[in-house]
């Protein structure tokens, strides 16, 4: 089998970097994801060339937030979370008319047709799921009180793209309206199927993975849990929720081992996420629309907020933790570049603003959220 020496260096270099970037985080007891971002930046197109490793980082990016969202699963259990979305749904509709309003009334202003207006909204209401759940987990909030209110509004979120991207793709395509509809009805149709079947029997995947030797017990939640993946994308739902759906159905032993085998293989790929962020990005695409770009993500991290407030709330959080949820949410990241992905190349304005301004916050969000105790 040849063996790519250029891929091993472009690696393993990018590895020692990230080694030393991440040491430094931790030296001023920050999260490494902003550094990781800036680094991310400067490789690709308009920074480093990484030839060899583009496509490995490409892939990873994909593997690690299915991780990041199937290691915050194992810390819930699926009834608890049940009763959580419940209980959540007016802040999932605070959530929506609070951060989609900005953003379509800027694509309005800027001049943006329906597709362009319908995306904009769409950048500025969805939270990165990614970048949230590795950022829990390094400020230690896992266990706080106004976590599980966190959790439902990004899953919320996430169920909202299962309805969302359907509809925006046909109007970006110029497709029927009973195209979306049906899209729209089969993404939400399996994703609450999804939810009964962990709801219900949850407990019984548990029991048929679990294995005494780490090395099956690994592969087999690996495996499941990309299949589960790989269905809920193909259905135009979000990966993500579906690797957390399968970190909620295991529970005791198997859940603690199951954090124990994939730590440090979800570390590794979810530095590959993050890099991507930045790699996706042209440092020369952030400088034309960057002034309007900070004017509306200060508007959303001010309504992002707002939301965390008004969800921590309603489960009795305290007022430090009810700042704590809004801060945690302001990061946007993945879906949003999904969305200027399915629009921005045929709307130069859209991609303009929304490349910066999802930049600005998936770095903003981690730093505002390790400063508010």
């Amino acid at each position: 089998m040849a063996i790519s020496a250029g891929l091993l260096l472009e690696l393993g270099l990018i590895l020692v970097a990230l080694t030393i970037l991440g040491a430094g985080a931790r030296r001023y007891g920050l999260s490494p994801i902003p550094l990781y971002l800036l680094a991310g930046l400067f490789l690709g197109d308009g920074g480093i060339p990484v030839p060899e490793a583009a496509d490995f980082l490409e892939t990873g990016a994909s593997i690690g937030v299915v991780l990041l969202l199937l290691t915050l699963g194992l810390e819930f259990s699926v009834i608890e979370f049940t009763a959580s979305l419940r209980r959540h749904l007016p802040s999932a509709a605070v959530d929506l008319v609070l951060n989609a309003t900005p953003g379509a009334i800027a694509g309005w202003l800027l001049g943006l047709n329906g597709a362009g207006i319908l995306a904009l909204a769409g950048v500025t209401y969805i939270s990165s799921s990614g970048v949230i759940a590795r950022l829990l987990g390094d400020l230690r909030r896992l266990g706080n009180r106004e976590t599980p209110a966190v959790l439902s509004v990004l899953v919320l979120e996430d169920f909202s793209m299962a309805a969302y991207l359907p509809l925006l793709t046909v109007m970006a395509s110029g497709g029927s309206v009973a195209e979306a509809m049906l899209w729209m009805a089969v993404a939400l149709g399996a994703l609450g199927l999804a939810f009964l079947v962990s709801y219900r029997w949850g407990h019984h995947v548990g029991r048929a993975i679990g294995h005494p030797e780490d090395e099956q017990l690994l592969l087999r939640i690996l495996g499941l849990t990309l299949i589960v993946a790989a269905v809920a994308e193909e259905i135009h739902a979000s990966a993500a929720v579906g690797a957390f759906l399968v970190g909620l159905t295991l529970t005791g032993r198997t859940a603690d081992r199951a954090r124990a085998v994939l730590g440090p293989l979800r570390d590794l790929f979810a530095a590959a996420f993050f890099l991507s962020i930045g790699f996706a990005v042209a440092p020369a695409e952030l400088l034309p629309q960057l002034p309007a770009a900070l004017a509306l993500a200060a508007v959303t991290a001010v309504t992002k907020i707002a939301t965390g407030v008004y969800a921590a709330r309603r489960d009795g959080a305290a007022r430090p933790g009810q700042l704590r949820a809004g801060t945690a949410l302001i990061a946007r990241g993945e879906f949003s570049l999904v969305i200027i992905g399915l629009v921005g190349a045929g709307s130069g304005v859209l991609a303009a603003i929304a490349t910066p301004y999802v930049f600005v916050l998936a770095i903003a969000g981690p730093l505002i959220a390790r400063f508010t105790r």
